[in-house]
């Protein structure tokens, strides 16, 4: 899940298209803290190439903080923080699952899928709109349906 609540997805609406338009790609966003906290928007992003160096992190950081500069859509001080996936990189995308296929993953579900939220296992790839495991403890590919109708890019 690229934003995982309502305050995350309402930024992702916000920003996708600005990181677009730079030639970049938002893997994820969390804006964390709150209630008297120092808040933290960390950001995860990725050029078209699938790579995020630290000149792209600057250029992009410099671009989303005019946006948020202008639009004021968090209440309060933040840090914002914009980075590359990583080697740990999290899969948020249904692109990400086809990437990866032949690896061994975790997977954590934010709603139950064949009578459990957690899974690890051998990623198989994507199958229409849902990502195949070979798991752990399973005689059988499990199909586990991405959220959302439709393939996300």
């Amino acid at each position: 899940m690229r934003g995982k609540t309502p305050e995350d997805r309402g930024l992702l609406d916000l920003l996708d298209p600005v990181a677009e338009a730079a030639g970049y790609a938002l893997v994820r966003l969390r804006l964390m803290g709150g209630a008297g906290k120092a808040r933290r928007l960390q950001i995860m992003a990725e050029d078209a190439g699938g790579e995020m160096n630290v000149e792209d992190c600057a250029r992009l950081s410099r671009t989303i903080s005019d946006v948020l500069d202008a639009a004021d859509p968090i209440d309060g001080d933040y840090l914002l923080e914009v980075s590359s996936p990583g080697i740990d990189r999290p899969l948020t995308r249904l692109k990400d699952f086809e990437a990866h296929a032949g690896y061994d993953i975790r997977l954590e579900l934010d709603r139950l899928a064949d009578g459990r939220k957690r899974f690890k296992g051998g990623l198989v790839g994507v199958e229409d709109d849902s990502i195949a495991l070979n798991a752990e403890g399973e005689a059988d590919t499990l199909l586990i349906r991405f959220p959302g109708s439709s393939k996300p890019s």
